[in-house]
């Protein structure tokens, strides 16, 4: 395939990633359970973008497999595992409780993402597709954000968004370092991620049904049911 998509293919990969690491700061910032989980389903798209886009640069199958199976698994199943396993009284819970209010969350998240284009730049001459290399910077800032998500969450819901955000993170950064390794990886995720969001959705609404909250911080009160 010659060169001449790179480009366009380049930019458009370069403005995923931008709004792909927007939406892993939406996740710490906001301040709903729905509007996480909507964010995390956006996030999710804008991976199956950036797989597709340099699916079409590199021609390889690999990639729009991992492109149809989040689709299948990040975009569908697991927001429809969270709606119906999660008492939807959940979704209208106005303030979720946090560690640290949003501008401190944001400022320190800011550092994370400073901290991730440090760590990654001297790693970015080995990414096997040089016009992609932005995913990994912003893969890895990804990476930081979800785990910072569940840190500062107190929230059942928005730490389990947190740790699949972090999953997102390592494919976004993964399709550009080893483009045909996601696959096989990506096939595990979609029957182990499934089953983990069912566990966690099931064990938030016992949590909820029981205590009338799914603060990780009451979970204490459990041994005296």
């Amino acid at each position: 395939m010659n060169g001449s998509p790179y480009p366009v293919i380049a930019a458009l990969d370069a403005l995923t990633g931008a709004l792909f690491l927007l939406t892993a700061l939406g996740v710490v910032a906001t301040r709903q359970v729905l509007a996480s989980l909507q964010l995390f389903i956006v996030q999710s798209l804008l991976l199956t973008l950036s797989a597709v886009l340099l699916g079409i640069a590199l021609e390889s199958i690999h990639l729009f497999a991992v492109a149809v199976i989040t689709i299948g698994t990040k975009t569908l199943m697991i927001p429809w595992l969270l709606r119906h396993t999660v008492s939807s009284e959940v979704y209208r819970t106005r303030e979720i409780q946090r560690v640290l209010n949003i501008p401190t969350s944001l400022l320190l998240s800011a550092v994370l993402i400073v901290l991730a284009y440090v760590i990654t730049n001297p790693l970015i001459g080995a990414v096997e597709v040089p016009f992609a290399a932005i995913n990994l910077p912003l893969g890895v800032a990804a990476i930081f954000l979800g785990a910072f998500t569940i840190v500062v969450r107190r929230e059942a819901v928005p730490q389990l968004l947190g740790l699949l955000a972090v999953e997102n993170g390592v494919f976004f950064a993964g399709v550009a370092i080893v483009p045909s390794l996601p696959v096989i990886a990506e096939l595990a995720a979609a029957v182990d991620v499934p089953v983990i969001t069912l566990v966690m959705g099931l064990l938030t609404r016992q949590i909820h049904r029981r205590l009338g909250t799914t603060s990780v911080g009451e979970l204490a009160a459990l041994r005296e049911h």
